[in-house]
């Protein structure tokens, strides 16, 4: 069985004059993705890979993520291709998985998340918020063959707050 967390980036600043990669995450987008990960970390779900996109609000929210979780920060694989805004290329990746991987964890943006949940998971999202996690688990045993699964868990900021 796999399954898919996806996480999306935690709430960022417009008031700098950089480029959209390199906005940075602003104080709520850090408290948000403290109280999502300490949620994640209750589930007690072993990890075996978790990507990132290579946006500074991404890579920021997944090393919050990943040191509540104790995963080792050197095992973040970042990639441009889930700098992805439409969905595609995330997919593409998701089913560009090794099969030797169950449980995979994955930061990125939206529109392209709350597409994938809803393309891949069998509850309807309207919008997953910064910060906001979806769980997927999938029934097959390879990543290439993943279409329809069930979301087994939303975790979002105004939930826990």
């Amino acid at each position: 069985m796999k399954q898919l967390i996806l996480v999306r980036h935690g709430k960022s600043s417009w008031e700098y004059s950089v480029s959209d990669k390199d906005r940075p995450l602003i104080e709520r987008g850090i408290s948000d993705a403290i109280l999502v990960s300490n949620k994640l970390n209750e589930l007690a779900i072993s990890i075996d890979a978790v990507f990132s996109s290579s946006a500074n609000r991404a890579l920021h929210t997944s090393t919050i993520f990943l040191r509540q979780l104790f995963f080792p920060l050197e095992q973040l694989q970042v990639t441009d291709r889930l700098y992805d805004f439409s969905g595609d290329e995330v997919l593409r990746m998701i089913n560009d998985f090794g099969d030797d991987l169950e449980n995979v964890l994955i930061f990125g943006h939206n529109h392209a998340f709350t597409h994938i949940a809803n393309l891949l998971g069998n509850t309807y999202i309207d919008n997953v918020p910064t910060s906001g996690l979806v769980l997927i688990q999938f029934g097959e045993d390879s990543w290439s063959k993943v279409a329809k699964g069930t979301t087994v868990q939303t975790i979002f900021p105004k939930h826990i707050r």
